[in-house]
């Protein structure tokens, strides 16, 4: 095996200047108009104008806004319906700026990979390609806020309802085969990850997010090092041209725009991995509590969830008639093993035919076929039930200072005509 050690910055100055002059043409196009005064807008700028769903943010179609500094979309339930979710439809979380890089030739992104490792080395998606296995897997990403809307009181943060997850199919390597590689000394417990992306105060000694995962997870054959979602490369607010993807666990230990990975002999400690940042209550708080970071613990395995994603809530179906109602389930480290959908608001349950996954920590989908009652509006609720015995709650799950951790049913509105 071959490894080139040299030392290369992923970007260049250069190259941003000419994208932000691309990115202010492509907005002025967009409005019909010039941007005046482009010159002048802050790194990360979109008009407002723009900034009505996703309209205005490149490769993206569909996504509801929650923010645009940092930007942050989420996806429409009903634009969830594909077995693996298009591109352009898969969510945004954002931390800070996304790098201005444009196309990234394989042989110049770096990767380093330091630390608690014996043979330290840098090496770039070609050598990641050369020199280990490619392998392809159907994997979600979802955030850990997902669903924080319906805490009470509020939790702090995006506003997330049911759309900050998407169903990818991701090839890379596995990060366990590049570790294995590097040489993990035996005092190794955690990782430490880093991307190109930028503080949104500008500084460049800042990270906007570096989290990790015990050493444990990272070796665990299913975490990739990917490049490309879908079979064509990563778009670039999901991290183009490299990430990882830790499934089972919230989004945020998937670092985007990939240049370093490490190897810690301790719990990383890098930003938004102390205080209550993806973190939970060690024991049952009331809501509105203040709790000490001491009572908090690091969030890993996500609960069970699923999701209709048809037919789309406010659709109209023929009373007495049958139709077809489908959707996606998943789970953490504990594997889905029951669907049940109700149309009565929860007085019966019907079990709904459930797809093997394609591999481990895959999402499932599922469908049944229900008849519309009498003419009128309805209602029909998911439920998923993993290994363990454990269903999805009706109304969001423990009171969290952040709103991590919400699996509450999803549930649609049918008019039945």
């Amino acid at each position: 095996m071959k490894h080139n050690r040299r030392s290369q910055a992923p970007h260049s100055a250069t190259r941003r200047n000419i994208l932000k002059a691309a990115g202010a043409a492509g907005f002025g196009a967009a409005l019909g108009a010039p941007v005046v005064f482009a010159q002048s807008a802050p790194a990360g700028f979109v008009p407002v104008l723009l900034l009505q769903g996703s309209a205005g943010v490149p490769g993206k179609t569909g996504l509801t806004l929650l923010g645009d500094r940092p930007l942050n979309m989420e996806t429409p339930p009903h634009l969830l319906d594909d077995d693996a979710t298009p591109a352009e439809r898969f969510f945004v979380r954002n931390n800070g700026l996304p790098p201005d890089i444009g196309d990234v030739a394989d042989e110049d992104w770096r990767l380093k990979i330091d630390g608690e490792v014996a043979h330290p080395f840098d090496l770039s998606i070609a050598d990641l390609k050369h020199d280990f296995e490619t392998v392809t897997l159907h994997l979600p990403v979802e955030c850990g806020g997902n669903g924080r809307k319906f805490y009470r009181p509020a939790a702090s943060g995006n506003q997330w309802t049911f759309g900050a997850v998407g169903f990818g199919v991701w090839t890379g390597v596995r990060l366990a085969d590049v570790l294995d590689a590097a040489g993990v000394k035996p005092g190794a417990v955690y990782t430490g990850h880093y991307g190109a992306d930028r503080h949104l105060s500008g500084d460049p000694a800042k990270h906007p997010i570096s989290r990790g995962v015990p050493i444990e997870k990272a070796l665990e054959p299913h975490t990739l090092i990917a490049w490309a979602l879908n079979g064509a490369p990563l778009p670039p607010q999901n991290g183009y041209p490299l990430r990882l993807v830790v499934p089972g666990w919230p989004g945020s230990c998937s670092q985007k725009w990939l240049t370093r990975i490490w190897v810690r002999d301790r719990v990383h400690d890098g930003e938004k991995m102390g205080g209550d940042a993806y973190r939970m209550p060690t024991h049952p708080v009331p809501p509105g509590a203040k709790v000490s970071d001491s009572d908090m613990e690091i969030i890993t395995s996500m609960p069970v969830k699923s999701l209709i994603t048809f037919p789309a809530t406010g659709a109209e179906r023929k009373s007495r008639a049958p139709f077809e109602v489908r959707g996606h389930a998943w789970s953490g480290e504990t594997p889905v093993a029951a669907m049940h959908i109700s149309a009565d608001f929860g007085a019966t349950w019907q079990e709904v035919a459930l797809d093997s996954p394609t591999n481990k920590y895959a999402s499932q989908r599922w469908r049944a076929t229900l008849t519309s009652p009498e003419k009128g509006y309805y209602e029909i609720w998911a439920r998923a039930t993993d290994a363990a015995g454990v269903m999805q709650p009706p109304t969001p799950p423990g009171w969290n200072p952040k709103g991590y951790l919400n699996n509450m049913q999803h549930r649609i509105g049918i008019f039945a005509v």
